[in-house]
């Protein structure tokens, strides 16, 4: 077996039994009996997924997977390609939002280069660049089968090194300019969804600039074929290359029973790849915020998941998931600190 098929089938089902134990936990707590809601269903679902009646969310890490789409050359981005540079050397000074919001909650940031199209050197940069940047899609693949693969191998990798490190929650999210495309294409593909449902005006674009961005991504796939029944098939022929790093960090969390906060529309997409790549993980993910893109509800559908917050946010990084983390962070303390009815002497609820 390669390392995706060793990781996949190292995946397991949330340990309900531990659930059950924290549910009648939290039912005995001070408190009406559901009455923290969402937080009472994080906290439980943190139990199955670490398999501890008090799991901990500490020393969070937060991943940026960086890299640039070929697909800008047919104008579906408000933003030139160069960006994606200028942004990864914003986020290694430490200027940018997710450096900010990371310094909040007490979070190392990493940055991945996976297929940034420069070259960059940085003693903090991590440097895994698969390609230089995916092909204009629209024209030809985005990138080989085998190149995909060793994308989605170098989220395995990073993962790995930071949960061995020490980390109890990773937090993704992702740079690179023209990735609402390939995430439109992505989901489109994988969901079966009209285009048009799915593609918003992603940085800033105007009517006419959305129009062409649909009508881009619709060619493309009629061009592409890509097979729905082979999520590396569709990554490779529509996909992007930090898209591709993360389903990996979000597989390679799973199987070692780490929980991760999934950002926006990007890294939402990146855990449909995933959820494709193997049912289970679906338990796994705590989708952390609803964008602003429209397509990011089609993600909802698709996990059927409920997002905690719902800011307005279009800004990627990692940013609503940073922020969310307070209240995954919360759910533990309430599981460990908070008194029961036993303890203030009432007799048990039934």
């Amino acid at each position: 077996m390669n390392k995706i098929e060793e990781t996949v089938a190292g995946i397991r089902p949330l340990n309900h039994e531990v659930m059950e134990r924290v549910k009648d936990h939290i039912d005995q707590l001070t408190k009406p009996t559901g009455s923290l809601g969402r937080i009472e269903e994080v906290a439980i679902q943190l139990a199955g997924i670490t398999e501890k009646e008090r799991p901990t969310v500490d020393s969070p890490a937060i991943i940026v997977a960086a890299a640039d789409h070929g697909i800008t050359a047919e104008g579906v981005s408000a933003y030139p390609q160069e960006l994606t540079k200028l942004m990864i050397e914003n986020f290694l000074r430490d200027g940018a939002a997710i450096n900010v919001f990371g310094h909040e909650i007490g979070a190392s940031v990493s940055v991945v280069d996976v297929g940034v199209n420069s070259e960059m050197t940085h003693p903090n940069l991590l440097s895994k660049k698969v390609r230089s940047g995916t092909a204009n899609f629209l024209e030809e693949d985005a990138m080989t089968h085998s190149e995909a693969r060793e994308a989605i191998e170098v989220g395995l990798e990073v993962a790995e090194a930071l949960i061995h490190s020490g980390h109890r929650l990773l937090i993704i999210g992702e740079m690179g300019i023209g990735n609402t495309t390939a995430s439109s294409a992505l989901l489109a593909t994988f969901l079966d969804e009209n285009v048009e449902d799915l593609v918003g005006r992603g940085t800033g674009l105007d009517e006419q600039a959305r129009v062409n961005k649909i009508n881009t991504i619709e060619t493309a796939i009629a061009r592409r074929k890509p097979d729905r029944n082979d999520p590396i098939d569709v990554v490779a022929k529509v996909g992007g290359l930090e898209i591709a790093a993360l389903a990996g960090v979000l597989l390679q969390a799973t199987r070692l029973r780490i929980p991760v906060l999934v950002d926006g529309f990007i890294s939402s997409t990146a855990a449909v790849l995933a959820y494709h790549l193997c049912p289970t993980v679906k338990d796994y993910f705590i989708l952390s915020h609803q964008s602003v893109e429209q397509g990011h509800r089609a993600v909802f559908r698709c996990l059927e998941k409920k997002p905690l917050l719902d800011l307005d946010l279009r800004l990627g990084e990692g940013t609503g998931a940073a922020l969310a983390y307070p209240l995954v962070k919360a759910s533990t303390s309430m599981v460990a600190n908070m008194a029961t009815f036993a303890d203030l002497g009432i007799k048990a609820k039934a």
